[in-house]
């Protein structure tokens, strides 16, 4: 997997930089508390959505969900910890298919 596209949270702080060592090469952050974000798209370059559930807008988190199913990307939900994040894509089966950290074990 290569683009990770995050929902919600004002800062990331060192989240991205977990994220690049599990194999996301292009991530993209949208903060999703302004109602205008309702309106955005997934990009055609991303491989998962992942949403932080404590900052975000109700009506985006239901608008990016009908949008990341009618595209055919998997999408994760999470809060904002790195705990709570890397369990949430240690359960995603497209995550673990293509994760380097497994990969390196076979």
């Amino acid at each position: 997997m290569d683009g990770l596209m995050i929902i919600g949270a004002d800062r990331l702080g060192a989240i991205p930089d977990r994220l690049k060592e599990l194999g996301f090469q292009d991530i993209k952050h949208v903060s999703g508390r302004k109602v205008k974000m309702v309106q955005k798209e997934i990009p055609p370059n991303i491989d998962l959505v992942l949403v932080l559930t404590d900052f975000i807008n109700h009506n985006v988190s239901a608008k990016l969900k009908e949008r990341a199913k009618n595209q055919n990307v998997p999408i994760c939900y999470a809060k904002r910890s790195w705990c709570s994040i890397y369990k949430a894509l240690s359960n995603s089966n497209e995550v673990c298919a293509k994760c380097p950290m497994l990969q390196k074990c076979d």
